[in-house]
């Protein structure tokens, strides 16, 4: 056999290598790949309609589910805006200094008003300025902080005032509290008098905090602690 045979036979049986494997690629064997990939994402004998009662019986069960989930517990109930008052200005060092604790720093604010009082409790005027003297120092001895001796009024100058308050109950309760401290001589009576009250307004209060108010509000007499008014709400928003 020739050499030029040869080459042909080679080149004939390369082309028909070629043409086989062309068929096999592109042809059936690809044609079957790409229906079982359809049918494999199909399945179309696996799909079924539901029946209504059967929706409605697998919405319920799915509800159930939801349901039976543990809840998380509930948020402890805050209170808007608290205020705390209202304070003689002797007083109210001493209860910014018994709040400092709470570090309420932005939620707490103060403000101050001056209002009618219609009860005093005082020591009727002494003979002499020094007498009136002795009895404030007296009265210091006895851990009386809060009072002054009156220079103005010539009804009462020098007399010494305990406290000045808006209701007959509240001055009873100071007149009680100094009574437990060995003040003797002091009264109750009434006085239309201006005075400057201080209140201190306290927002977003949980329970625990009001326990914590209350303790303070009670080391001192006729002090209250109530929702604040309407415009000291609105400050705070």
């Amino acid at each position: 056999m020739s050499r030029e045979v040869v080459r042909i036979v080679f080149f004939l049986l390369l082309l028909a290598n070629l043409a086989f494997f062309t068929w096999v690629y592109f042809g059936t064997g690809r044609v079957s790949d790409e229906q079982q990939l359809m049918e494999q994402q199909l399945n179309p004998q696996e799909i079924r309609l539901l029946s209504p009662d059967q929706v409605a019986k697998l919405a319920a069960e799915r509800a159930k589910q939801i349901a039976e989930r543990p809840k998380p517990p509930p948020k402890p109930p805050v209170i808007a805006c608290l205020e705390l008052g209202a304070f003689n200005t002797a007083d109210a060092p001493r209860v910014q200094q018994a709040l400092e604790p709470l570090a309420l720093g932005s939620r707490l604010s103060q403000r101050r008003a001056d209002e009618i009082a219609s009860y005093w409790v005082f020591i009727p005027p002494l003979r002499s300025r020094q007498s009136a003297s002795l009895k404030a120092a007296e009265l210091k001895k006895l851990g009386v902080e809060d009072f002054f001796i009156v220079q103005e009024d010539p009804k009462f100058r020098l007399a010494i005032s305990l406290g000045v308050f808006k209701t007959e109950e509240a001055a009873n309760a100071r007149l009680a509290e100094l009574r437990k401290k060995g003040v003797r001589t002091a009264r109750v009576a009434p006085r239309e008098t201006s005075v400057q009250k201080v209140y201190f307004a306290i927002r977003e209060v949980p329970d625990a905090l009001v326990t914590r108010l209350n303790d303070i509000r009670q080391g001192f007499s006729g002090i209250e602690l109530r929702d604040c008014p309407a415009e000291e709400k609105r400050a705070g928003r």
